[in-house]
């Protein structure tokens, strides 16, 4: 007797369709699972027999072969469970295997037959709801499933319940056509922890820089003494950046669904904030590892990736972020496979001045200064610096600033100005570029001379300070990106670009060494 059950792998964002074929044949009592699977999946058999064994039934004491096809993809997780079960039971004749047939499968069993919460859920109902088949998934995992669109749910907390609904003695309704309250949403809606950037006392300068990197999404380094507030300043970020749109918060919710990281099974609305430590290593910041998962730069995706004491990370994990700075992905390579990732993040770094971090008071520095600070700083190669686009100096807090009464902008009143000006950028490459919508740190050389016109005086004034700085011509496009930035908080939209935007952007492109 044989039974199919159709589930899914994952190769980065691909889903893939993986048949599970069960075959009960006569000949010693054996179970085998083949088909490329990992470690996870061979358990499956462990985990299979005593959720089985708890509802009272028995597999039969014959040779029980399962095979995932195709056979040459590698299978990963723990998802495999569920689809093997319901196959065997397809095979033992305890459920009819047509009803199978239009169904996607995915869950992991307990002994005791309970269904477990998986990951990937999210593009797996996706993947579903493209081909036409419904969905068996855990009861946890429902909410997720259902921001896929019209498909069909059937969704239950252990396997017993799915038993009976196959065998007629009980229905389960479709989870997609039930009613849902307002608390199936808590997720998204809760509110949000992101510090308000009118708590940040001074640091006019830098706040400035801050909301210029958030109009045109451009990376931005932050230098200066402990207790300076760069941290505040980079967790303030995310509140004054727009809310994802739609189709953002689709692509950055199966990003997180692939790793379990959805809160509550509910879609991410607002942008990411990753801030993993120095010490991570370069897999868990790319992606990739021993089982293939996504980095915090694709966890960061649409989003903001912060990273505290640049220099402190190994030079080689900061490295591979060059790439991804510009395109927008990240490719993990391996033997078997190749996996790709989307990682359109915006990075905001920070770092002391030096290792001690302060370089410039007389009073505290070290007795090294200032080569101490050169020594410190280099260890960010020049590459790596180039593609940063805003570089300031953030100055320790006064206690003038500390103390003073003088209200500062609230995060809601720059969010209106960084999204007029994010619009106007949205405007103007429709106009130009045929429906595309960019924002001015993803615009291309060619894009950027049709957008960023310079009279004779400015170009001069480029042309001296790109000579004296010894300025790449990576440098010298990314400062007309920020120069158009600049000009688009403004609200002009005039591709002529004025000399005043140019001296301010400028300002922000210097080493501090």
């Amino acid at each position: 007797m044989v039974a199919e059950v159709r589930t899914v792998a994952f190769q980065g964002m691909d889903v893939l369709d993986i048949d599970v074929q069960v075959q009960i044949a006569s000949g010693l009592p054996a179970f085998s699972i083949v088909g490329l699977a990992d470690k996870a999946v061979a358990e499956s058999k462990e985990r299979v027999r005593a959720a089985l064994h708890a509802l009272g039934l028995s597999l039969p004491p014959k040779r029980l072969t399962v095979n995932l096809a195709p056979a040459d993809v590698a299978k990963e997780g723990s998802h495999y469970d569920l689809p093997i079960a319901l196959g065997l039971l397809a095979a033992m004749e305890i459920i009819p295997k047509e009803d199978l047939a239009q169904y996607l499968v995915l869950g992991e069993l307990s002994l005791d037959g309970r269904i477990r919460d998986v990951s990937g859920i999210l593009p797996a109902a996706m993947h579903a709801n493209g081909h036409d088949l419904g969905l068996i998934c855990p009861k946890q995992c429902a909410n997720e499933a259902r921001w896929a669109g019209d498909l069909e749910i059937i969704t239950a907390d252990g396997l017993l319940p799915l038993i009976n609904h196959f065998k007629g003695t009980q229905i389960i309704a479709d989870y997609s056509a039930l009613s849902h309250d307002a608390e199936d949403d808590a997720a998204h809606t809760a509110p949000s922890r992101t510090p308000d950037m009118a708590q940040i006392k001074g640091q006019e300068n830098a706040k400035r820089a801050l909301e210029i990197a958030a109009a045109g999404g451009h990376n931005l380094l932050m230098v200066g003494p402990p207790g300076a507030g760069k941290s505040m300043m980079a967790a303030a970020l995310p509140g004054i950046l727009p809310d994802l749109t739609a189709k953002e918060s689709l692509d950055v919710s199966m990003i997180h669904s692939l790793v379990g990281a959805l809160p509550e099974g509910g879609l991410l609305r607002r942008r990411p904030y990753r801030d993993p430590h120095h010490s991570a290593s370069q897999p868990a910041l790319i992606g990739g590892g021993q089982k293939v998962k996504p980095g915090e730069i694709s966890l960061a995706h649409h989003g903001v990736l912060f990273l505290d004491e640049l220099p402190e990370f190994q030079r080689t994990t900061l490295e591979s972020l060059r790439q991804p700075l510009e395109t927008g992905q990240t490719l993990v390579a391996r033997a078997n496979m190749h996996a790709t990732y989307p990682a359109e993040f915006q990075l905001i770094a920070a770092m002391n001045p030096c290792r001690c971090g302060y370089m410039g008071d007389a009073e505290q520095e070290c007795t090294r200064a200032p080569k101490c600070g050169q020594d410190y700083q280099n260890k960010i190669s020049g590459p790596f610096m180039d593609r940063i686009d805003i570089q300031i100096e953030v100055p320790a807090v006064s206690l003038a600033d500390i103390t003073s009464a003088r209200p500062s902008e609230s995060s809601d009143i720059i969010k209106q100005r960084v999204i007029a000006a994010r619009d106007i950028q949205y405007k103007r490459s429709r106009t130009y570029f045929k429906d595309a919508e960019i924002l001015n740190c993803r615009l291309s050389t060619a894009q950027i001379e049709e957008l960023c016109v310079l009279d004779e005086p400015t170009r001069k004034m480029v042309n001296d300070f790109a000579e004296k700085t010894k300025m790449s011509a990576r440098g010298y496009y990314r400062v007309l990106r920020v120069a158009r930035s600049i000009a688009d908080l403004y609200g002009d939209s005039d591709v002529m670009l004025k000399k005043a935007y140019i001296a301010e952007a400028l300002s922000y492109r210097r080493r501090f060494a």
